[in-house]
């Protein structure tokens, strides 16, 4: 295997920890390729991680692209030049280009997860999704890449759960043990050409990309429903926010209050008591919410808006 030349691509904390895990079990990673902070900020990366420690630790070059696509002539020139043999997919939200994976000897492998088996629920924030709409379990792929969306053949498949406490943060903390283990044991069988390949089934679903703005809380929706979309978006996403007169509070954790102490004559969002703490608990539809971690400043009777001039 030590013959064998690995890059991986990746700009997030998921990606450094699978290096280190690999490294640590005798599989060795020849290139980096990951952007540098001024590119994250560009490119709006939500947690990004960078490898600079990494390449330190390890002694491994690292390949700052021209372009996050990798579509730019001077990035397809790195990977003709250095005929990897496989590329591995560490935190890298961009599509390879078909030139890229026609240079690599073996192919490249990506890591796909969702409640569902592929192919259903390929696309973007899988993660996110699944916490909003409340999913139970967890489907995490190895799989080949292609110039597609998530569509090459299946390696390998790790089920996990995803319970009422869990956050984005701790489904990423079981993203990256299932995604260890199935490399550390697929990697050695792919580099020897001793795997197996499972395509994938017909009438695929998508999943579609999440943007900062979509991040504001619905206050019609039930307690619930307004606790999971919380827990889906924060940290180290850019977090679910409200507006109190016209300014944005954003929250981070919340969970779900009581449902026969009541408020009749409050509205939904508006802040029905507030501790010593600072956490204050909000009437919703449903029941109370209350709010332990927040940025922003509210008081007792302030009634929470999903838009502005409320």
């Amino acid at each position: 295997m030590d013959s064998k030349k690995i890059v991986m691509c990746g700009c997030l904390e998921s990606g450094v920890n699978m290096v280190d895990h690999l490294m640590s079990n005798g599989i060795t990673i020849s290139y980096f390729v990951s952007l540098n902070s001024k590119q994250a900020k560009k490119y709006n990366i939500s947690g990004y991680h960078s490898f600079e420690d990494l390449s330190k630790k390890y002694n491994i070059p690292i390949y700052y692209p021209h372009d996050y696509s990798l579509e730019n002539p001077n990035d397809v020139d790195f990977f003709e030049k250095n005929h990897f043999d496989l590329l591995i997919l560490g935190g890298w939200n961009r599509l390879i280009p078909q030139n890229i994976l026609d240079t690599l000897k073996i192919g490249g492998l990506g890591i796909h997860g969702s409640s569902e088996f592929l192919p259903k629920g390929r696309g973007r924030a899988t993660v996110n999704w699944s916490l909003i709409e409340n999913k139970k379990r967890f489907i995490l792929h190895l799989f080949l890449l292609t110039k597609n969306v998530d569509d090459g053949d299946v390696l390998d498949y790790r089920i996990f759960d995803i319970n009422e406490w869990d956050t984005c943060r701790t489904l990423y903390y079981k993203f990256s043990m299932m995604a260890k283990k199935m490399l550390q044991e697929q990697i050695p069988k792919i580099l020897e050409n001793n795997f197996q390949k499972n395509p994938q089934g017909k009438e695929p679903s998508f999943y579609l990309k999440r943007n900062a703005d979509d991040g504001i809380i619905n206050w019609s929706t039930t307690v619930s429903e307004i606790y999971n979309f919380i827990r889906a978006l924060t940290k180290p996403y850019p977090g679910a926010f409200t507006y109190n007169k016209n300014k944005k509070i954003y929250f981070w954790k919340s969970q779900p209050f009581d449902t026969r102490i009541t408020f009749p004559n409050a509205k939904r969002g508006e802040i029905v008591e507030k501790f010593s703490t600072g956490d204050f608990v909000v009437n919703c539809n449903s029941g109370l919410l209350l709010i332990t971690e927040y940025d922003g400043d509210v008081d007792i009777g302030d009634i929470l808006s999903s838009k502005m001039n409320q």
